[in-house]
């Protein structure tokens, strides 16, 4: 069973995305409370704390003007704001959720279900208006749904896209047209390498974390591969599965991929591309405006953005990367969290920003003014948005993740073989599936 969602808004008829298939999780009330407002409603007013990821999408600038002109509009309520890495996230959500400490959390796609279904976060179905259905990117929209209900609003479509240093390209005689498949992809380190451009051409998110389970998605599902078959269990050592680590590991003996890359995480990258150090990445939509940052980059200019090269079959879909943001199941102040919401993922707001993150609204994508503020990643979302594959949608997401983790980079180390450390991951997260 492939997880993929398929997208076509750049059109001005029909932007649309087919929803994603939920995830499927289950699990008692870690926090003791339902997801009915109740008597924590509030008043609309009141302070309310926030629990943001502050890596990748919006920076903590962005949000801290987002916090400022709300709070300019709505005088009665203040905003506290929390940044954390998103690798500390979903622990961090999962331990205040029973203190009620956050009233508004910052969610991944992966998570909606599991903590809808254990109660950490608020059905605000009633709360969402029905228009919101059709005017959003049908994609995005599943970044907050869980069984027909809505447990926050979207907050971004995303997915990982291709950077290159076209002046590195252009040096060993190559273009764009070289690097539309990852063997084009290959060639051309080879060549850079080899001319002494740089030492190590590709730099990865492979630090055991979810980053790494996020590349491996994108090559996966590039080599024609899938998580798992029809009865949800793990068949990632069949195949593409293993074609694709070993292709992971290929690039790291063959001196392409900076070794160093199975320390990074996605800002990592990001910076060594900034400093010169790297010819070619998959990452987030930001890393453009990273970039082309002359306080953060010595590349302003020179990295171009397009979409994930094509494996094997022309298969190049992205992960599935969307967020969203959720009102916390014990917060006391869930109207004024809704009115914060509200504004955060609103059109005007999401446009005002999108050199940082694309809008979840569909007609954002027809509008010059929009798409002039940041054309390069326009141009190349209309086609990344096409084809996304989501991560395994099982039931105990995180502990299947952490097993994929640890037995990749198992293989991008030499400490097993790729088919031994996909057996050995498949073995381990099938026996906790049940």
């Amino acid at each position: 069973m492939m997880h993929r969602t398929k997208r076509a808004h750049r059109s001005i008829a029909g932007i649309g995305l087919v929803a994603a298939a939920a995830l499927v999780l289950s699990g008692c009330s870690v926090t003791g409370a339902g997801t009915s407002s109740g008597d924590t409603e509030g008043d609309g007013t009141g302070t309310i704390n926030a629990l943001f990821m502050k890596q990748a999408g919006y920076s903590e600038s962005d949000v801290a003007g987002m916090i400022k002109d709300f709070e300019s509009k709505n005088p009665k309520i203040t905003v506290k704001p929390t940044f954390v890495a998103y690798e500390a996230l979903h622990d961090k959500i999962v331990t205040s959720a029973p203190a009620g400490t956050y009233d508004v959390v910052h969610l991944d796609v992966i998570w909606p279900a599991d903590f809808a279904s254990k109660g950490i976060i608020t059905d605000v179905t009633e709360r969402f208006p029905e228009s919101w259905k059709s005017e959003m990117l049908g994609g995005a929209l599943t970044s907050a749904e869980y069984q027909g209900k809505f447990y926050g609003v979207p907050w971004g479509p995303s997915t990982k896209m291709f950077f290159f240093n076209k002046e590195m390209v252009a040096k060993v005689g190559a273009s764009q047209s070289d690097l539309t498949t990852w063997d084009g992809v290959l060639a051309v380190a080879r060549k850079i390498k080899d001319a002494g451009l740089v030492k190590y051409p590709l730099a990865w998110s492979w630090s055991q974390a979810e980053a790494l389970v996020c590349d491996y998605a994108q090559l996966l599902g590039a080599f024609g591969g899938e998580f798992t078959d029809s009865s949800g269990k793990l068949v990632t050592n069949e195949g593409a599965g293993v074609e694709a680590l070993a292709w992971m590991k290929k690039t790291i003996d063959d001196g392409l991929t900076d070794p160093a890359s199975l320390t990074f995480l996605e800002d990592d990258a990001n910076k060594s591309m900034a400093a010169g150090k790297t010819a070619m990445e998959i990452n987030w939509e930001s890393t453009f405006r990273d970039q082309n940052d002359p306080s953060i980059s010595k590349v302003v200019g020179q990295v171009v953005v397009t979409p994930t090269p094509a494996g094997p079959n022309g298969d190049h879909p992205g992960v599935n990367g969307s967020m969203a943001l959720a009102i916390g199941a014990k917060s006391k102040h869930q109207l004024a969290a809704w009115k914060f919401i509200e504004y955060m993922t609103s059109q005007s707001v999401q446009e005002q920003y999108v050199k940082s993150s694309m809008t979840n609204w569909k007609s954002s994508y027809t509008k010059p003014e929009v798409t002039e503020s940041n054309p390069e990643v326009f141009e190349t979302a209309g086609v990344a948005y096409d084809s996304m594959i989501l991560r395994p949608p099982v039931p105990n997401y995180n502990s299947v993740s952490q097993t994929l983790q640890v037995e990749i980079q198992n293989a991008l180390l030499g400490k097993k073989t790729p088919q031994q450390a996909m057996d050995d991951a498949v073995a381990a997260a099938n026996a906790n599936l049940g």
